[in-house]
C-alpha cells in the first residue's frame, strides 16, 4: 500500500524531466495524502503530454459519491485490467505520478516507525490511473490512483506491497503503449532502494513541511511519541 508520498522538486525540474509544460500549481510537497490534489503527467486531448492537478483517490465515473475515492487510493497490479473500477482506465487513462519518494510504516512493539523510501534517481514516476467523475450538480472531478505491486526485497522488511516505480525506459510504454505492453511493466522496482527512519511528523497529514523527512530521534527520545 502507498498512503503517503513526497515530491521534493521544483516545478521547472518536474516539467523538464517529464517533457511537459510547467504548471504554476506545482510546488514542493513533503507529505502528500489521499483526497489532496497532486500533479500527474498524462496525454492531453491533443495527444501531447500535460501536467494536471488531480485528486488522489480514484472515483469511477459510475460511482454515486466522491467518498468512494478514499477506498481507491491504490490499485493492485495483479488483475487490475479486469477490475470494474480500473479496467477502462487501464485501456485509456494511464498516467505518471511524479515523486521523489514515499513513506511506509513498520509495526514495532508499542509503536509504528515511519520510513522514507527513495531510489537512486532523485525524481521518478509511479504508475497511475485516472478518471473523471461528475457530481449530480454537474461539477466534474478528476481523480487518480497509484498502482501497487509486491514489495522488492528492501521494502519487504517493512511492508509486503510497494507502489510501481517505473524505470525511465518504461514510462512511455505505461503512458502511451497498448494495454498489453503497459501491463508488462508493472513489476517490483529492481534497482537500488533505500529506507531511512524518520520522525513522527509525517503521521499527521496536515504536516507538509520539510521536517517530515527529518531523521528519527533516538529511541530514548521517541518512545513516547508513537
Amino acid at each position: 500500500m502507498c498512503s503517503r508520498y513526497f515530491l521534493d522538486a521544483d516545478g521547472n525540474v518536474i516539467a523538464y524531466t517529464f517533457a511537459v509544460p510547467e504548471n504554476a500549481a506545482v510546488r514542493r510537497r513533503y507529505n502528500i495524502a489521499p483526497t489532496q490534489e497532486a500533479p500527474v503527467v498524462r496525454v492531453g486531448a491533443g495527444g501531447a503530454r500535460e501536467l494536471a492537478m488531480l485528486r488522489w483517490g480514484l472515483v469511477p465515473s459510475w460511482a454515486k459519491e466522491l467518498a468512494v475515492g478514499t477506498r481507491m487510493i491504490n490499485a493492485r497490479a495483479e488483475g487490475v485490467e479486469a477490475k470494474p473500477a480500473f479496467r477502462a482506465a487501464v485501456r485509456e487513462r494511464r498516467c505518471l505520478v511524479p515523486a521523489t519518494g514515499f513513506y511506509e510504516w513498520k509495526g514495532l512493539p508499542g509503536r509504528k516507525q515511519p520510513y522514507a523510501i527513495t531510489i537512486e534517481r532523485p525524481l521518478f514516476a509511479f504508475a497511475g490511473l485516472w478518471e473523471t467523475w461528475t457530481a449530480r450538480e454537474g461539477r466534474p472531478v478528476e481523480t487518480f490512483t497509484i498502482v501497487t505491486t509486491e514489495a522488492n526485497p528492501a521494502i519487504a522488511s517493512v511492508h509486503d506491497r510497494m507502489p510501481v516505480i517505473l524505470p525511465r525506459d518504461a514510462e512511455e510504454a505505461w503512458l502511451c503503449g497498448d494495454a498489453k505492453d503497459a501491463l508488462a511493466v508493472l513489476a517490483p522496482y529492481a534497482a537500488q532502494t533505500t529506507l531511512r527512519a524518520v520522525g513522527p511528523a509525517v503521521g499527521n497529514s496536515r504536516n507538509e513541511a520539510p521536517e517530515c523527512l527529518d531523521d528519527a530521534p533516538a529511541w530514548s527520545e521517541q518512545q513516547d511519541l508513537f
